[in-house]
């Protein structure tokens, strides 16, 4: 009987499912506060958080699960804020990297300040949530 789910379990799981939400709703809202859409400050988030501040095109698109077009698109739009820039590859010049401009990291460190501070507020709940489980 381990496998049932009782009425607390569904509480919880909604109660979690419900500030998930939320919690992208701020930070949707944060994003195009900053000017930027929720799609462009995820992107500008993976280019931070790897290693060389540097992802290439097709990474870039799996990580934001979009297809290469799509993620051309959004590159496209992110050059034209000056956030990224797109290099060649040196061994093969159909390779491309994109890669966080200066502009792109002060707008993303921002960002992440505010989001930070949000799922620092959001903590204690989503503990007591997830322990509910």
């Amino acid at each position: 009987m381990d496998d049932l789910i009782s009425d607390k379990d569904y509480r919880a799981l909604a109660g979690f499912r419900r500030q998930l939400r939320t919690f992208l709703s701020f930070s949707e809202d944060a994003a195009v506060a900053a000017g930027i859409t929720a799609q462009q400050h995820q992107a500008l988030l993976a280019l931070r958080a790897s290693p060389d501040l540097a992802l290439p095109v097709g990474e870039l698109a799996d990580q934001l699960r979009l297809r290469p077009h799509s993620a051309s698109g959004l590159i496209d739009r992110l050059e034209k804020l000056d956030l990224v820039r797109r290099t060649a590859g040196t061994t093969d010049r159909r390779s491309v990297t994109v890669v966080l401009t200066p502009a792109g990291a002060n707008k993303i460190a921002a960002l992440a300040l505010t989001h930070r501070g949000e799922l620092r507020r959001l903590r204690p709940l989503l503990l007591n949530m997830l322990s509910d489980l």
